[in-house]
């Protein structure tokens, strides 16, 4: 009799240890979704972080071609005025009023837009200019490569103070991927200091 009530309470004890190991199955699983699904937003957020790194990172490529693209731009004008010293020439000889699109080897502004400086703004290149190219062997920029870019650059020229002072604003306008339009705008004044 003894050997029957320690068999029941045995098997009574397993039953209550099966049924205990039941229902922590189910709370296992519920653990685990919970914990995958934390992962997963993690991750997510770092993909939505290194995607726009990426994005942003060709937003400053494009700015900083176009900068360089504007401040070549200047020093074109600031050789065309050197070499006129050079060669004792009127200091701003050749260097008339207008709008230009230059490359950064050209020996005179022989390529205008406009006559009129006042329409100097980034709308107006854009509308009337043409794109550069890109060589990529010589990483040139000019009008005769194969390979179009985004970009369009001009030079506009305005004589002021008599005739001894030229302001210069170089422009570099873009459009990205997206459909997105920039633009870059120095300017500079040269003077006849002689």
């Amino acid at each position: 009799m003894e050997v029957m009530k320690m068999l029941n309470k045995l098997i009574n004890n397993l039953r209550t240890t099966a049924y205990d190991l039941r229902a922590n199955k189910g709370q296992a699983v519920v653990e685990a979704l919970v914990a995958i699904t934390i992962a997963v937003v993690g991750l997510l957020g770092i993909f939505e972080l290194l995607s726009r790194s990426l994005s942003l990172n060709k937003v400053v490529s494009d700015q900083y071609a176009a900068s360089n693209l504007a401040t070549e731009g200047i020093e074109v004008v600031k050789n065309l005025i050197d070499n006129n010293m050079l060669q004792a020439l009127p200091w701003n000889n050749g260097i008339s009023n207008g709008i230009y699109e230059i490359v950064y080897n050209d020996a005179v502004l022989s390529r205008q837009i406009s006559a009129d400086p006042s329409n100097c703004n980034a709308g107006y290149i854009r509308q009337n200019s043409s794109p550069l190219t890109f060589e990529r062997t010589s990483g040139l920029y000019g009008y005769g490569f194969p390979e179009i870019t985004n970009y369009k650059r001009a030079v506009c020229v305005e004589t002021l103070s008599g005739g001894n002072e030229l302001k210069i604003n170089s422009l570099a306008v873009w459009t990205t991927r997206g459909g997105a339009t920039f633009d870059i705008n120095l300017e500079d004044h040269f003077f006849n200091w002689r």
